[in-house]
């Protein structure tokens, strides 16, 4: 596996903490802090479409 950078986690309500990371391959990732070894692997350009998406509210029925 590559070497992958990790962001600062992001720490929702209630201590629920997810880290994003990418590679050098063009390869993102999105883990839950402290489980990093087990991520969601996609391309740079889906973890852009997927957070685009979640900020236009396609996501908001989820709340």
């Amino acid at each position: 596996m590559p070497a992958i950078t990790w962001e600062d986690p992001f720490c929702g309500e209630g201590a629920n903490c997810f880290r994003i990371g990418t590679d050098t391959e063009g390869n993102a990732y999105i883990a839950v802090a402290g489980q990093e070894d087990h991520p969601l692997t996609d391309s740079r350009e889906a973890l852009r479409a997927l957070i685009r998406e979640i900020k236009a509210g396609r996501a908001d029925h989820l709340l």
